[in-house]
């Protein structure tokens, strides 16, 4: 961070996009990368919402489909389909999402605590909820995206992939 930048201190940045007509923000500081959907390795006995890993410049990194892990309908994938990187404790993960919108500067006094909303979206992966020019924007909790379990069973299963990468 910049000393001398006052607006950076007091906002949080937030990279935004959308999943089934809603708008998330996730912090800039935790993305490494975007880049268009392109075909991922399967790893067997993994949950649905882990649709495989994906070789980057030699990192094997698990891609998530959001829209599952949310309890959502999956959709096809489309030109606007994005993974975006991102880093948590040094781990690289892919998150499948409908499309990036742009990074925008939340002022961390407007976050306000998330509403429980029953079954609709689990809730346990959202920081907050602020208002953005008029739009609603639900902050996304990286860290908890990627389950300690979901982590070990990819954990258990790199060997195989790591061995057919090897070889093609």
């Amino acid at each position: 961070m910049h000393e001398n930048n006052q607006d950076a201190a007091t906002t949080l940045q937030q990279l935004t996009f959308t999943l089934a007509g809603e708008e998330y923000g996730v912090d800039i500081l935790a993305v490494r990368e975007i880049r268009g959907w392109s075909r991922v390795t399967r790893i067997p006995q993994t949950p649905e919402h882990l649709l495989g890993v994906l070789n980057l410049r030699g990192a094997i990194v698990p891609i998530m489909d959001l829209r599952l892990r949310f309890g959502l309908e999956r959709e096809s994938f489309g030109d606007n389909t994005v993974v975006i990187i991102v880093a948590v404790e040094e781990r690289l993960f892919g998150i499948v999402v409908d499309a990036v919108s742009d990074v925008v500067d939340i002022d961390p006094a407007a976050i306000k605590p998330v509403p429980d909303m029953g079954v609709v979206v689990d809730t346990r992966y959202l920081k907050g909820l602020a208002t953005h020019v008029e739009r609603m924007v639900m902050l996304l909790d990286v860290e908890k995206l990627m389950r300690p379990e979901d982590v070990e069973t990819l954990d258990a299963a790199m060997p195989d992939v790591r061995d057919v990468e090897v070889a093609a």
